[in-house]
């Protein structure tokens, strides 16, 4: 375990008209009718976006002034939800179109502005120190509360910390003290439940865990994987290409890996556990002490294919145990379950999330010095 040495916000003297740069998470799912254009997405799950008001309202409440910067994948631009942001966050919203407006947003008596999307710029996924630089001159604080990407190298995550004085947001210290209480959980009455696709963030944390649980539950596509690795027949399930190599070093035949024993099938393909998998699933949850849950069990956003993941988002509700979720399709359906505030602690993050609990170095937060003994 790490002795946590990086800088957070109660070692920051706010002044008031200090200028704060803050990396925050606005990566969320949208929904648009067929044919709908960018101008009528509507946010589908708003608890990322929540999740930045304590310490959005913390540094506001201090007098600063801040520039949140972020991504989104949905659209092209934050433009389009700016109305739906604001009212999220309870705050007026200066849109800060490009580089330039940087400047302007800094002379200007505003309190709150959000860039443009930062992945607009090539120098945000290559890293670039320039860019960079560029998106620090003229702060005097850059702070990440920005848990869900500190597992990318990008600028605005960690060159930018080359330039500024940088601190840990509260959702930061939040995030990774959570996890690391599920990693550190004892073994015994400890299970992992692993669902939805990429075996590339999901392997590891089987791995990980299994010599160190006492059950690894697995659904969605990573099961697919492992069953077809056993040699058992898929139809025409979906599987990652890459699940071969990505499974190598987990030892397939071991008792406490748990996989479905039935399925949902349609068109020949798994798209949810079966009722007697379901029933085990949800007899290991009764009994567990502490669950770490990331991923569906099947295509749940279809109806028709939702059963399994609506039993196991209940029973983890409803059991005594310690729970740790995440992931943004696990936070997608716990929301339609209305299930959400019934988890213990409900992580941001998904690939940042499996990355921390299979114990790699996350490059934003050694950037913060996280990581420094």
């Amino acid at each position: 375990r790490c002795r946590i040495t990086m800088k957070t916000l109660s070692d920051l003297a706010i002044s008031s008209g200090q200028k704060i740069i803050m990396r925050v998470d606005f990566d969320v799912p949208l929904l648009r009718s067929s044919g709908a254009s960018e101008r009528q997405a509507v946010i589908a799950e708003s608890f990322r976006i929540e999740k930045q008001k304590e310490t959005i309202d913390y540094l506001l409440d201090s007098g600063a002034a801040v520039l949140m910067i972020a991504h989104i994948s949905a659209v092209d631009s934050f433009s389009s939800i700016l109305p739906q942001l604001a009212s999220l966050l309870g705050r007026e919203i200066k849109f800060v179109k490009d580089l330039e407006g940087i400047d302007n947003f800094l002379k200007a008596d505003q309190s709150l502005g959000l860039l443009e999307n930062t992945r607009t710029w090539s120098g945000e996924r290559e890293n670039d120190s320039a860019f960079a630089q560029r998106l620090a001159q003229g702060f005097d604080v850059y702070v990440n509360n920005a848990f869900a990407v500190c597992h990318r190298e990008h600028a605005s995550v960690v060159a930018i910390t080359q330039y500024l004085p940088s601190y840990a947001g509260q959702l930061i210290i939040k995030e990774t003290q959570e996890l690391q209480k599920a990693m550190s959980a004892p073994a015994e009455g400890k299970i992992v439940i692993m669902g939805g696709a990429k075996a590339s963030t999901k392997a590891p944390v089987i791995k990980s865990f299994l010599p160190n649980s006492e059950a690894v539950l697995v659904g969605g596509v990573i099961a697919n994987d492992i069953l077809k690795a056993q040699g058992k027949e898929i139809g025409k399930s979906i599987v990652d290409d890459e699940a071969a190599a990505l499974l190598s070093g987990i030892d397939l035949a071991d008792p406490r890996l748990i996989i479905p024993k039935d399925f949902i099938i349609n068109k020949e393909k798994f798209l949810d556990i079966g009722s007697e998998s379901v029933n085990d699933f949800v007899e290991k949850i009764k009994n567990a002490k502490f669950i770490i849950w990331n991923g569906p069990m099947g295509l749940f956003e279809d109806e028709r294919f939702m059963a399994g993941t609506k039993a196991v988002a209940q029973a983890i509700a409803d059991s005594q145990a310690l729970s740790v979720i995440g992931g943004g399709d696990t936070i997608l359906a716990v929301s339609k379950l209305g299930l959400i505030h019934r988890f213990s602690f409900v992580s941001t993050g998904g690939g940042a999330m499996l990355a921390f609990l299979a114990g790699d170095r996350l490059p934003g937060l050694e950037a913060l010095s996280y990581y420094d003994q």
